[in-house]
């Protein structure tokens, strides 16, 4: 089955309203001529009005960073769904800086994942295991269980994304080899694959992250299995985005 690559952009807690702005009008037009890649960029809540109304009419698309799973209430400083609904098509949810700062447990990104499909965003739900459970052995154990908390075929049919990201190698300069990264997103695909239907396997698109640069993204663009990037830090460079989204097009155009 042929699945459309995606880029997204994590800008995560960077950039002030003015320095997004400015960002987004680097990027807009080259981005904007690369074809055969979704693109979608994720910047800090406050920015995302504004960004919305630069990309109005264009092929680049919103992402929010985190949605709560409440509609509305008494949840001071939280984001429902409802409010990133007119903004966003997409938004990052589980992510291991939420889960190993905030705190976030699989159950509470359950209830994330379904409050952003109920509303009709896409979730991009990131997974990944740590360096000690790497070494361990245990990535596909730790993996099966953060996928097994989305195990409804709801999910997958509303287009939910995942991206799996080591987490030893977020932020830190490392990354996997693309070969490893590949076979480690095939068991991901099998997984489902077992977990609901060979369709829904094959269907699903699944991107790596962590690390990821405009240096590296070719080694995994060249990997069958894989299906674009989360990218964090590179993100937040206008050349170096626009390099690895073009690069990806060309990548995914020799398969």
């Amino acid at each position: 089955m042929s699945r459309l690559p995606l880029i997204a952009g994590n800008w995560k807690m960077n950039t002030t309203v003015k320095e997004a702005v400015n960002l987004i009008k680097k990027m807009q037009s080259p981005l904007s001529k690369i074809q055969g890649v979704e693109k979608v960029i994720c910047p800090p809540f406050v920015s995302l009005a504004p960004a919305r109304a630069i990309l109005k009419g264009n092929s680049i698309k919103l992402g929010a960073q985190n949605v709560f799973y409440e509609e509305k209430g008494a949840y001071t400083g939280e984001i429902s769904p409802l409010m990133l609904v007119d903004l966003c098509e997409y938004v990052i949810v589980g992510h291991s800086e939420r889960r190993q700062i905030i705190g976030e447990t699989n159950d509470v990104i359950n209830k994330k994942l379904r409050a952003a499909i109920n509303v009709g965003i896409k979730p991009i739900l990131c997974i990944g295991e740590t360096a000690e459970e790497n070494e361990s052995g245990k990535t596909q154990d730790v993996l099966g269980r953060q996928i097994f908390t989305c195990s409804d075929k709801l999910y997958f049919l509303s287009g939910m994304v995942i991206a799996y990201e080591p987490i030893w190698a977020i932020g830190t300069g490392k990354s996997a080899t693309g070969e490893d990264a590949n076979q480690t997103i095939r068991f991901i695909r099998e997984f489902i694959s077992r977990l609901h239907t060979p369709d829904l396997g094959d269907a699903v698109r699944i991107l790596y992250g962590g690390s990821v640069t405009a240096t590296n993204i070719s080694e995994f663009m060249s990997q069958p299995e894989i299906d674009g990037a989360l990218v964090g830090g590179a993100s937040l460079q206008a050349n170096d985005f626009v390099s690895i989204v073009q690069q990806t097009s060309e990548s995914k155009r020799l398969q």
